[in-house]
């Protein structure tokens, strides 16, 4: 008796261990973190969740999970403007029913916790889900996020090769999952990168975008991966619209094909010649002098860190007698101030959430006052940007060279270990969005300012592109990149994406777009081509901004049912401008400004570069002295409305059960 109680113990014992070990890893499973999270309170501001757009945003990420789990991906619209909520989600496409619906639950549940944005998107390892104020569906934006996991951290020995393979195992996935419609926009695939290791990975695309926008959009991400991760055990690019991943170990549950790396003829060959006559030799060699070797890899290992950190430096410090060779790189002059990390911890108070001014896409910028009582702004470069360190660079080369009264001035820098600091003079009243798309703050403004802001913003530019000694065009105009000091004299600021044009230079084309769409000029966010007339574009959508008190970017979904500049250019026409200002600026006596001003960004916003005029003719347009202005052509369209192309019907149904639309002119 008594053993048969010893032995009932045991089982109940190792019944109960196992019961803890399994209710831990669901535990663990159910509160992982997500890989990122873009949660937009900057550039669209936040809603209660009391509101009609709050109670909008809980149905749609509550009714996601639910109609989600069983196809994979699925969207959905709530309610109408101003309150409508559109929201879509996407399921990894090896994980289960049940698997796909806790995910998309659990994602629900923290971004309706986490997050009171207008617009946000949440990743896991498994799934993804994004609400928005937009019409999200079918828009091909790419912006691609590095979730940097603790287990990517590891290098291989021979990263060249190793990415070799890496892209070919990517291309090979990417033209299948975009191609093969049986796939549903998702493909999984191995490829053997030595005798004991092999490289698993997997693509996939939202299914409400075209077989193109796919292959698109993965490419897109195949640039960053390659940025972020190429020599790397492991890597990972997430976006809207797309995502990719490669590990050195199986994270997926189906089969997947096995590729073969390509072979150059005449390797056999070359491989046998090498084991019977240089292997020998080299096997001995490296006994021998192991210890040698490895001791001389490991210093210089740490000389060629310390070269990197010290040209880094060198390479920052130099902002005012600055000379760029023709390969793009600089060569030192005068010192940037450079600040150490204890002082700038303490000016912010290490960091505090209580300073935070705002927060971009490659880091936080927070307050903070100098041991002397001088007030200043950091920002402070997010770690997990990889993207990040260009732009820390970029906005030294560029801002540190300028000096005019409406651009931001840069005071130093910092950069210790993974710290790379910015410091900027201190704007205590923000940006110029926060005052007009916010109805208490835009009482404040009166009509004189805002044309004062309007005059100190087209100055600025002028400088850029014309003044200083370099040309440079600043490529991320809009409101939340002008800022306004005591006096609200108006700043541009935010430096990071400009690019400078050499002296004869006109116009120049990237493959990588990059800016805020609702500001962009059409040939740059369709071609890529940006010139200084790209900038003037992007004005002339303030200047009506400021005008109207509308923001651009969702203006299509009110009750015009059209963009804001086709909505200007409309009433332009019929004579029946006034109707565009906001209430809070009608004054009779201001009227040939404002009229003025709504003529001069019309201007700006034409949909052919060389119709647009130049900020020297702007700044003359909106002075004291006003000259004559000829008549403003059609303005381009802008990204935003969305016409169908074509629908999936009963006769011809579409594989991904989806109705895709497009981008197209007025």
């Amino acid at each position: 008796m008594f053993i048969q109680n010893i032995i009932m113990t045991r089982h109940a014992l190792l019944a109960m261990c196992f019961l803890i070990i399994l209710l831990s890893m669901l535990f663990a499973l159910v509160l992982a973190d997500p890989l990122f999270t873009t949660c937009s309170t900057n550039e669209y501001g936040n809603y209660d969740l009391k509101s009609p757009f709050g109670k909008n945003v809980k149905i749609v990420l509550e009714t996601l999970p639910s109609i989600t789990s069983s196809t994979g991906y699925n969207s959905t619209a709530i309610g109408r403007f101003p309150d409508k909520v559109t929201g879509k989600a996407l399921c990894r496409g090896d994980v289960t029913s049940s698997a796909c619906q806790t995910c998309l639950r659990d994602a629900s549940q923290k971004l309706l916790k986490d997050c009171e944005s207008k617009e946000a998107i949440m990743w896991y390892e498994r799934c993804q889900i994004h609400y928005s104020f937009q019409n999200i569906i079918s828009l091909d934006v790419y912006a691609g996020k590095y979730p940097d996991l603790e287990s990517h951290k590891k290098s291989v020995s021979d990263p060249v090769h190793f990415y070799e393979n890496v892209r070919f195992l990517m291309d090979n996935m990417s033209n299948e999952a975009a191609l093969n419609r049986s796939k549903l926009m998702f493909e999984t695939g191995e490829i053997k990168f030595s005798r004991n290791e092999t490289i698993y990975g997997h693509v996939q695309c939202t299914r409400d975008i075209r077989e193109d926008e796919c292959q698109k959009c993965l490419s897109s991400a195949l640039i960053d991966l390659k940025g972020c991760c190429s020599s790397q055990q492991g890597g990972i690019i997430v976006s809207s619209n797309c995502n990719v991943r490669f590990e050195l170990y199986k994270y997926y549950n189906t089969s997947s094909h096995l590729i073969t790396f390509p072979t150059p003829k005449g390797r056999s060959n070359w491989k046998m010649v090498a084991i019977i006559v240089f292997i020998p030799t080299m096997v001995l060699t490296i006994v021998i002098g192991s210890s040698i070797f490895c001791l001389r890899r490991k210093r210089r290992r740490q000389r060629d860190m310390e070269r990197s950190h010290l040209a880094l430096l060198q390479e920052l410090a130099c902002p005012r007698g600055v000379t760029m060779t023709d390969e793009g790189h600089l060569v030192s002059s005068e010192d940037l101030p450079f600040m150490d990390l204890t002082t700038i911890r303490e000016a912010t108070d290490n960091f505090s959430d209580s300073n935070k001014l705002g927060q971009g896409g490659f880091g936080t910028v927070y307050k903070g006052v100098l041991p002397d009582g001088k007030e200043i702004a950091v920002k402070r470069l997010s770690r997990k940007s990889w993207q990040g360190l260009e732009e820390f660079k970029n906005e030294v080369k560029v801002i540190a060279k300028l000096q005019h009264r409406n651009l931001v001035r840069l005071l130093g820098c910092g950069m210790q270990g993974e710290e790379k600091l910015l410091i900027y003079e201190f704007m205590p009243n923000k940006s110029l969005d926060i005052f007009i798309f916010d109805a208490e703050r835009r009482a404040l403004l009166d009509w004189e300012t805002c044309y004062n802001i309007a005059g100190g913003i087209a100055r600025g530019l002028l400088y850029l592109h014309e003044d200083s000694r370099l040309r440079i065009i600043h490529r991320d105009l809009k409101p939340s990149n002008v800022l306004l000091d005591h006096e609200m004299v108006a700043k541009i600021s935010d430096f990071g994406m400009a690019r400078i044009f050499c002296e004869n230079q006109n116009k120049a084309n990237t493959r990588r777009v990059v800016g805020t769409f609702g500001y962009m000029a059409p040939e740059y966010a369709m071609g890529g081509l940006f010139s200084v007339k790209s900038d003037v574009f992007s004005f002339g959508v303030i200047l009506l901004e400021i005008t109207s008190g509308k923001r651009s970017s969702g203006f299509y979904l009110s009750e015009h049912r059209q963009t804001l500049l086709a909505y200007a250019w409309r009433l332009w026409n019929e004579g029946r401008e006034m109707e565009l200002v906001d209430p809070s600026l009608m004054d009779r006596s201001q009227t040939e400004g404002i009229v003025r001003c709504i003529h001069v960004g019309l201007l700006c916003v034409q949909e052919d570069p060389a119709d647009r005029p130049t900020m020297s003719f702007v700044v003359l347009a909106l002075g004291s002295d006003p000259i004559a202005l000829p008549q403003p052509k059609q303005p381009a369209f802008t990204l935003g409305k969305m016409v169908p192309i074509y629908k999936s019907s009963p006769t011809d149904p579409s594989v991904n059960q989806m109705t895709v639309s497009g981008i197209a002119p007025r």
